[in-house]
């Protein structure tokens, strides 16, 4: 699958990063995970604190798929409003989807303080804005529901956001204790870390194939370099790729794009370096790094064929750095890094953990959608959680066929 196209910045900020041999013999394990990003990496750091034997293998190297392109806005508020999802699924679920993500966030920042590489964790305020007048109702309606979660926000008015930030909007939710991480640096922390507790790594390691032995209860797993992994259980944690092994007829994709500027000398006007979005859809997006660049994304697009993407990128970048400027016109900026991606999400916007009879013993952690880190985060945990103690009572809130009030 051609997930991606541009030029990556996150990579370049991690000069020497660890490095792992490729798989050279056969092996057998109580655990293997198949990817070597973000999510591949949390749930091995899950896993690091059990006595499971673990492997992970990446057919390329750690980070380099979508990894590289996510813009690593780490917050708990997704596309979907939580009062939508809530005539979706019922208010009590959705206070559990939503105390989930706290944790999530909560365990980020935990594991900042454990592993040994710095991914550049930091707690960051949100300013999610009204596009249009007509959705400031919607957005004190959002306030209201997430107040009484005791999640800390407050409404800003018109004339707020023209005082703190100089662009005028008829309104904006403005919460706290969302948070940004790099996310390279995040994956080689988690993995660097869960490595030195006793998880096996391999890169340039492809699967070619599996199988389930139900002699022995194991999922075995074959190499393009011809071994073969006896595992007990796989985690596939292959990103938009995981759609190749399995397909999964909940998820959605789009095409979407992101401009990482060159540092800028001046961030003053920008009311503490917030995380800023929208609610027009589709929308614009936008964070600063702590070399002081910005990363711009949105302007997604219903194609899903990498050629017709990709031609659209020089256009989207342009436009991406004109909204920015629409919003800041005094702050100058300048591409120096630009990605047309896949975007996948999901048909009623819960991430997704699945579990099918014709792969036994198996994972797929579908992490979709916009907060796409904090719900791999969640799903590594339960995933984890119910490998070890043999049942998660959350896990079922995110199964392919979780129940709906519709359905």
């Amino acid at each position: 699958m051609n997930i991606q196209s541009g030029t990556y910045y996150w990579p370049t900020t991690m000069t020497d990063p660890p490095t792992y041999s490729p798989l050279n013999e056969d092996l057998n394990c109580d655990v293997l995970i198949v990817g070597g990003g973000s999510s591949g990496a949390q749930c091995a750091y899950y896993l690091s604190d059990t006595r499971l034997d673990v492997v992970l293998i990446e057919k390329n190297t750690i980070g380099s798929g979508s990894t590289s392109s996510n813009t690593a806005f780490i917050q708990y508020s997704g596309e979907k409003l939580f009062t939508d999802l809530v005539h979706t699924f019922g208010e009590e679920y959705i206070r559990n989807h939503l105390e989930l993500c706290r944790g999530a966030i909560n365990d980020m920042e935990e594991a900042s303080t454990t592993v040994e590489i710095d991914f550049e964790f930091a707690r960051k305020d949100s300013l999610y804005y009204a596009s249009y007048p007509e959705d400031v109702a919607k957005l004190k309606k959002e306030m209201d529901f997430l107040t009484k979660q005791q999640f800390e926000m407050t409404f800003f008015t018109s004339s707020d956001i023209e005082s703190k930030y100089g662009f005028k909007k008829a309104g904006a939710l403005y919460s706290l204790n969302d948070a940004v991480i790099n996310p390279f640096k995040f994956t080689h922390s988690l993995l660097d870390y869960s490595v030195k507790k006793g998880v096996k790594a391999f890169e340039k390691t492809e699967m070619n194939g599996y199988t389930y032995d139900k002699t022995r209860d194991k999922v075995v797993i074959r190499t393009k370099t011809g071994n073969i992994i006896h595992a007990k259980k796989v985690i596939f944690c292959a990103g938009y790729e995981g759609m190749d092994i399995k397909k999964e007829k909940q998820a959605s994709f789009v095409s979407t794009y992101t401009v990482t500027t060159k540092p800028v000398s001046d961030l003053s006007q920008w009311y503490n370096r917030t995380l800023i979005w929208e609610t027009a859809r589709p929308y614009v997006f936008m964070r600063t790094t702590e070399d002081n660049r910005i990363i711009i994304g949105g302007l997604d697009e219903t194609t899903i064929y990498p050629e017709v993407r990709d031609s659209k990128l020089m256009n989207k970048k342009d436009k991406l750095l004109q909204e920015f400027n629409k919003l800041f016109p005094d702050i100058k900026v300048e591409a120096d890094y630009s990605v047309a991606a896949y975007y996948g999400g999901t048909v009623d916007g819960l991430p997704i953990i699945g579990k099918y009879e014709d792969i036994p013993n198996s994972y797929f952690l579908f992490g979709y959608g916009d907060n796409g880190t904090v719900y791999s985060q969640i799903l590594s945990k339960l995933i984890v959680e119910e490998i070890v103690q043999g049942e998660s009572k959350q896990l079922p809130l995110y199964l392919q066929n979780r129940p709906s009030k519709s359905g």
